[in-house]
């Protein structure tokens, strides 16, 4: 209940794009995963066309976050996130029709696109709209996400029992309510378009502020982290217990975390210090979530009945509570931050920028995660790719806690008009 009295204090379209994302993540959730599936045993492709067309989707959304970014502020947030839902609509449903490589390809490019469309400018307009309140809006946000998230996989595996296009049209119907939801109701105000100027004199603008560009090179430990929820940490709950399922109780722990405490930690952490602190001790979080099953792992084969799987497998989800717990200390207040780096008619630039910065450096990171399994797998040294991770967070952290040092670290910016109910 008291969750709800918190959402019930933010304006309208504040509320709307809450309900929005966890929209998004449930349509995207519950058609990404399988398609490299369908691809492969539906559409009989090779890994490498496979990886061609899940690449493309990727590149055209993390590749052009900034052009995403450049549209809300200078066309409005409300009609690029319009657009962008639209455009995924599109993308999703040819992905149900489309058994081509070139219908294929098209739907990853309208689907990627439609992310670097609505994903920046949703964060410029609840920044706008949430005024001296940020933080706890983007914390709800998270919590909207992470629900999502989870509804996403559980709605794709029960649809798939049909066919995959079922499931992919039932991704893009979502969308499609979202669209004509946003249109309805979202209000025309928030981030107004912005005029004067040119799109590559606002890059250079926000390319040239060298304090936001460390800090958003900082992050990449919060971002390459975040991503061994799908990644290293169900790989380790799969080798602990021998069950495939055990990745599953990976999202299941992070995701009740997120649901049950996101919003309580931030609003404790809040008036406790500045957010530069919270940033570090978040990352930090994040970096020792990943010593229990460092100093567990082993190679040894299968366990030897149920207890000893379980035994094996708490330290991943020990670890895997720790990261949940270390992105809700630092995440709303990366987010706050952000928008205080310039001035309001480039929140949107800025939160793309940020996302390009920070997704090009944590697929580096990624990659050397991917390096140390494989590694770590023929070495026997099981440790090796959950001390990378460790390191990760802990430069982050460093780097982050210098720049706080310097004083290169803005205050949250105050509101500029106030919040309406």
């Amino acid at each position: 209940m008291r969750t709800w009295h918190e959402i019930r204090r933010f304006p309208l379209a504040v509320q709307l794009l809450l309900v929005n994302q966890f929209g998004v993540n449930t349509g995207f959730y519950l058609l990404i995963p399988y398609l490299a599936t369908h691809l492969t045993e539906n559409l009989g492709m090779s890994a490498a066309v496979v990886g061609v067309v899940l690449g493309v989707r990727t590149l055209s959304q993390q590749g052009l976050f900034v052009v995403g970014g450049s549209a809300a502020d200078r066309l409005g947030a409300r009609g690029v996130i319009i657009a962008g839902c639209a455009l995924r609509t599109l993308g999703f449903g040819l992905f149900a029709w489309g058994d081509g490589l070139v219908v294929l390809l098209a739907a990853s490019v309208l689907s990627g696109f439609a992310g670097a469309l609505f994903n920046p400018a949703v964060r410029a307009y609840i920044a706008q709209e949430a005024d001296g309140r940020k933080a706890e809006a983007f914390a709800l946000f998270t919590m909207f996400a992470a629900a999502g998230a989870l509804v996403g996989p559980l709605l794709g595996s029960a649809l798939l029992l049909v066919d995959f296009r079922t499931s992919a049209l039932t991704a893009a119907g979502i969308f499609a309510v979202l669209t004509v939801a946003q249109v309805l109701v979202l209000p025309a105000r928030g981030t107004e378009p912005r005029r004067g100027g040119s799109v590559p004199a606002d890059w250079r603008e926000v390319l040239g502020n060298r304090p936001f560009l460390a800090f958003a090179l900082a992050m990449v430990g919060m971002f390459t982290l975040e991503s061994q929820l799908y990644l290293l940490l169900p790989d380790g709950a799969r080798q602990a217990t021998g069950w495939d399922g055990a990745a599953g109780l990976v999202l299941l722990v992070g995701t009740l975390a997120h649901l049950t405490l996101q919003l309580r930690v931030t609003r404790a952490l809040k008036e406790r210090g500045r957010r530069g602190r919270w940033i570090v001790t978040g990352l930090g979080l994040m970096a020792v979530a990943f010593v229990p099953p460092a100093l567990t792992a082993s190679g040894s084969g299968q366990p030897d009945g149920l207890v000893d799987g379980v035994l094996r497998v708490l330290p991943v989800l020990a670890g895997a509570l720790l990261l949940s717990l270390g992105v809700m200390v630092a995440q709303p207040f990366v987010m706050e931050l952000i928008p205080a780096y310039g001035r309001p008619g480039l929140t949107g630039t800025y939160f793309g920028v940020f996302y390009v910065v920070s997704g090009v450096a944590a697929a580096v990171g990624n990659t050397v995660v991917g390096w140390a399994m494989d590694t770590g797998g023929r070495a026997g040294t099981d440790w090796l790719p959950w001390v990378c991770c460790a390191l990760f967070g802990l430069v982050s952290a460093l780097g982050v806690a210098w720049l706080r040092r310097l004083g290169s670290l803005p205050a949250p910016s105050e509101p500029a008009v106030p919040a309406t109910v």
